[in-house]
């Protein structure tokens, strides 16, 4: 297959880059704006269509949660207009579409792990703009599958592993959220559970994925600590209240992975499992 990868400089596409070298038997076009601009509708027609793509895997978002509050119009041109263009262009060539979605779809008031079935309920920008992307790619490509994952993190970017490795590490003391209850995902656990769909085969439709398990982001950054071996730094719990930030958090986003597990035959592992792994390779 011939397959194209968006916003590959990003934590998941750099991630897919390091286990597309296991499957060779793929062609691989590695994109980020340089190389492609996704908000240039014509550009990704032309793209498309030269290098005969079989198969789009999205990874490029605009994912700077408070920032889009004031920048809309910006996210909402590359997380939903630039997804419905890549779908619009693969329909047109017979190609699929794996479009990577977040949690934020949901407003986080449940208790009980959201399945697929869940209506989505978003209550900031980025969540809106990302379900609307989630909508275009589903109604204009017959093979798609969207892929929503939540708190993720990878050896490459900024992400809060390491910005809670280089903390611990300067302060004697860290306030942390405890009343936001999630899991983590390692990027490099999700890019192995998209090749898992592409070697399997698309299964239309919409799948959750993170690592099993569930916790806080105090807990998150207790466990971080811990393997990363930082000794000196005390973690206090905060109430989201104490910590104001422009976009509203779901208080509750704990995905539920039976669907994709089933489906793809997909083994995922826990949260602090895949933490060790990547501190590891840190």
């Amino acid at each position: 297959m011939r397959i194209l990868v968006t916003g590959a400089n990003g934590q998941l596409g750099n991630e897919m880059q390091v286990i597309a070298k296991e499957y060779p038997q793929h062609t691989y076009y590695f994109t980020d704006v340089q190389q492609l601009d996704i908000c240039d509708k014509q550009a990704v027609w032309t793209y498309i269509a030269e290098n005969q793509i079989n198969l789009i895997v999205n990874c490029a978002a605009y994912t700077a949660v408070d920032k889009a509050e004031d920048d809309s119009e910006l996210a909402y041109k590359l997380n939903c207009e630039a997804a419905k263009q890549l779908a619009c262009a693969a329909q047109s060539v017979g190609a699929a579409m794996i479009q990577v979605s977040t949690d934020y779809v949901f407003d986080g008031t449940a208790h009980t792990p959201y399945t697929e079935d869940c209506g989505p309920c978003p209550n900031s920008v980025y969540g809106t703009t990302k379900l609307e992307g989630e909508t275009e790619v589903m109604n204009n490509c017959e093979k798609a599958v969207v892929i929503r994952t939540a708190w993720l993190y990878s050896t490459f970017g900024n992400n809060f592993v390491k910005t809670m490795i280089r903390l611990g590490k300067e302060r004697e003391t860290l306030g942390v959220i405890f009343d936001q209850i999630g899991t983590p995902t390692y990027a490099n656990d999700l890019a192995r559970a998209i090749f898992s769909v592409i070697n399997k085969g698309i299964v239309r439709g919409i799948y959750h994925f993170s690592n099993e398990g569930v916790c806080s982001w105090y807990d998150f950054t207790v466990a971080i600590h811990r393997l990363a071996g930082i000794t000196s730094c005390k973690v206090n719990p905060l109430h989201t209240a104490e910590y104001p930030a422009k976009a509203n958090r779901p208080a509750y986003s704990v995905l539920d992975k039976t669907k994709i597990k089933t489906t793809f035959g997909i083994e995922i592992p826990h949260w602090e499992e895949s933490l060790k792994r990547c501190i590891d390779t840190l």
